[in-house]
């Protein structure tokens, strides 16, 4: 009885043609246009963005020539140690005195440089070719760093001229300094073997630790300077850190690679 009072009602009633129909409420028009908005940014950043990646490897900051292995000419008794680590010598300075069987051979630097490691102590008995000090090609007290940064071999295609890099040096807190800055000079397109790492840096097992995951990629990094700061170097903070940079310091260097495309459109 109650659904057939209700349907005779509906019947009688006039027909409410003149009302305007609402077909959503405000609040769904509401997330609708935002959905609109979002759709729309996102084919504008997908046809004109970028993505920005970076690769991290480790560093060494030293200055730009490298250094050198110096090897003993003669076989024979170390009898005087003539040069002190650190010590920055001209070339064909005497390092070491040798005593052999046809007498006195003196060890001579190649090139001027820093003494970096002496390998040799008095009394020892070396061989012909035994690796007696490294020498890091430095003539002048201010002559600048540079870091080399050993990236995989399969990102120095994608490493752009002077891109951007940051340097987390192992013997600066970065919390409390930041990271050093620096950008790309040059990308060394052959890979390294063991060998080439140890004569640039003067040091075997650094070859042998860098080359342990295949053989790396050597980028050049010139350190942004800064007449602002203790060390003569741009940091992230504001002043870095209060002290000088030596040479041979160890780091980690995130460089900043090619900007891709985050869309790829294939057009017919």
């Amino acid at each position: 009885m109650q659904f057939r009072q209700q349907a005779l009602a509906k019947l009688q009633s006039p027909e409410e043609l003149d009302l305007p129909v609402r077909f959503a409420r405000p609040q769904g028009w509401l997330v609708l246009s935002v959905t609109a908005v979002a759709l729309a940014a996102a084919s504008v950043w997908a046809v004109t963005g970028s993505v920005t990646s970076t690769v991290s490897a480790p560093a060494v900051l030293t200055h730009g020539e490298g250094s050198y292995i110096l090897q003993s000419p003669a076989a024979g008794q170390v009898t005087a140690v003539l040069a002190k680590e650190g010590e920055r010598l001209p070339a064909n300075s005497p390092v070491l005195k040798v005593r052999t069987a046809e007498g006195d051979t003196v060890v001579r630097t190649v090139a001027a440089g820093r003494i970096t490691a002496l390998a040799a102590t008095i009394g020892q008995i070396i061989s012909t070719g035994a690796n007696v000090a490294a020498v890091e090609k430095v003539a002048d007290a201010d002559d600048p760093l540079y870091a080399t940064v050993y990236v995989p071999a399969e990102n120095a295609a994608s490493i752009p001229a002077n891109a951007g890099v940051d340097l987390t040096v192992q013997t600066v807190p970065s919390q409390q300094y930041g990271v050093l800055r620096g950008h790309v000079k040059s990308v060394d397109r052959t890979a390294q073997s063991a060998q080439q790492i140890a004569a640039f840096l003067g040091d075997s097992q650094l070859g042998e630790q860098f080359t342990k995951k295949g053989r790396p990629v050597a980028v050049l990094v010139r350190l942004d300077t800064s007449e602002s700061t203790r060390s003569g170097y741009r940091w992230s903070s504001a002043d870095g850190p209060p002290y000088s940079l030596t040479s041979m310091t160890m780091a980690t260097g995130s460089i900043r690679l090619a900007d891709q495309r985050p869309v790829d459109w294939l057009l017919p």
